[in-house]
């Protein structure tokens, strides 16, 4: 799992998190650690207007 730096809101840990638990056999992590760490850091999520209620209730 390549781990670059790139913007702010794509730096989560909640991706972070989905990426680990996505993998079935082995996980590699390849990157910097200092935005590995910013990342496990950051918390901050933002709310997705994703249209999924609309959907399901049309």
């Amino acid at each position: 799992m390549p781990i670059i730096q790139s913007a702010p809101a794509l730096l989560t840990r909640n991706l972070l998190y989905t990426g680990i638990t996505r993998a079935k056999k082995m996980l590699v992590i390849v990157g910097n650690n200092k935005v590995i760490e910013y990342m496990i850091n950051n918390v901050d999520s933002k709310k997705r207007n994703t249209g999924l209620e609309f959907k399901m209730r049309a």
